[in-house]
């Protein structure tokens, strides 16, 4: 007998038949594996810098619940409902992210965040899911031949928000957000021509950062060499990986959270590999695929191109963030400072992704057309 008949007819009864309980499962998933690896990766972290062992998990826990509640909260909303918060949130997020040029603090050469008491706070992750439902709303609007000048505006935006990210810096955010800016473009049938001329343009963003960044040079110099730049972290995480095997040493038993300064954060993946294995972490990579497949599954058939350019953005910002997590772990790509999302240590990251993926369920109910039934 279910808890919640279809006849339900109330607020949580019609939404709980016409969200996708798949992708909230696994959703759920991954803030549980947030919460396992907090326990196995943050306690030595924080004796290791002179805290109590149970401070990031404490926090971890509180910034777990508040994204769950996120996650559900959003997800009642309509389309319109989503449109308006990625608008609000979009403005504030931006407002934000200037103002850390002028009061943020500098942390490892980078001035991204806001400090708040008992936490800090980095604007640009909201950027990531408002701007693409923003991208997406307006696009749409200029596609209807509303007379909304929908593509120039955006570009607009991005180039204001590609200043700040520059200015921080912040190069992995702009990346993903570039990437995710022409999936939606792409979706929306611009014109091959002005793709190929965009990813022209990223590529001489790149150039240009090469030569006017030394942070970002010695990134890049040190991934294409070897033999040039600290390798330490990434060294010790390929061994995790290594010793952890098919089957890892077992919860407790790994050394690299002894040894890496962000075990908690950035290179958690490699924590994971080590005490749980190959096995375990081929899941969770697996969890991250089902989510942006069944997004984008969701949308099949759907006619509304706003939902379309919205989820699927939201879907894309969602996986490459994951994928540029994992792949820097496994120096595939240059080392980015960027969690794995529910899973890494970071209240602004954990509750922006709950945003993201809050707005993507609220998006794909009832196959996507976002109505309550």
């Amino acid at each position: 007998m279910p808890v919640l008949s279809r006849a339900d007819t109330s607020m949580i009864g019609r939404w709980w038949w016409s969200v996708d309980r798949w992708t909230l499962m696994a959703i759920g998933c991954l803030i549980g594996f947030g919460y396992v690896m907090m326990l196995a990766a943050s306690p030595a972290v924080a004796e290791r810098i002179g805290q109590a062992r149970d401070s990031f998990i404490f926090k971890q826990v509180f910034f777990l619940i508040i994204a769950g509640c996120i996650v559900v909260a959003v997800s009642l909303l309509s389309p319109r409902g989503v449109r308006r918060l990625s608008l609000v949130g979009c403005l504030l997020a931006l407002v934000l992210t200037a103002a850390t040029l002028v009061i943020g603090p500098n942390i490892k050469g980078a001035t991204r965040w806001i400090s708040l008491p008992g936490m800090s706070i980095q604007p640009s992750e909201f950027l990531k899911p408002c701007f693409a439902v923003v991208t997406a709303w307006l696009l749409a609007e200029g596609r209807r031949g509303t007379g909304v000048p929908g593509l120039a505006i955006v570009l607009g935006v991005f180039a204001v928000i590609a200043v700040l990210l520059k200015s921080q810096p912040d190069m992995g955010m702009l990346a993903v957000l570039t990437l995710v800016l022409l999936t939606q473009l792409f979706i929306s049938g611009l014109n091959m021509i002005w793709i190929a001329i965009g990813a022209g343009c990223i590529g001489l963003g790149g150039v240009a950062a090469f030569a006017a960044l030394p942070h970002f040079r010695y990134r890049l110099a040190s991934f294409l060499d070897s033999s040039k730049g600290d390798h330490f972290q990434i060294d010790r995480a390929l061994e995790a990986f290594g010793s952890g095997g098919l089957l890892g040493r077992g919860p407790g038993e790994g050394f690299v959270k002894d040894k890496l300064p962000d075990a908690h954060a950035d290179f958690v993946f490699a924590v994971m590999g080590e005490e749980f294995g190959l096995l375990i972490c081929l899941l969770v990579v697996g969890v991250f695929a089902f989510i942006v497949l069944r997004g984008m599954l969701r949308l099949l058939g759907e006619g509304d191109l706003f939902v379309v350019l919205a989820a699927t953005g939201l879907a894309a910002s969602f996986g490459l963030q994951a994928f540029v997590n994992m792949a820097s772990t496994l120096h595939l790509i240059p080392t980015k400072g960027m969690t794995l999302p529910f899973v890494s240590y970071g209240g602004s990251s954990v509750m922006a992704v709950a945003l993201g993926m809050g707005m993507l369920l609220a998006l794909t109910r009832r196959g996507g057309s976002g109505e309550l039934l």
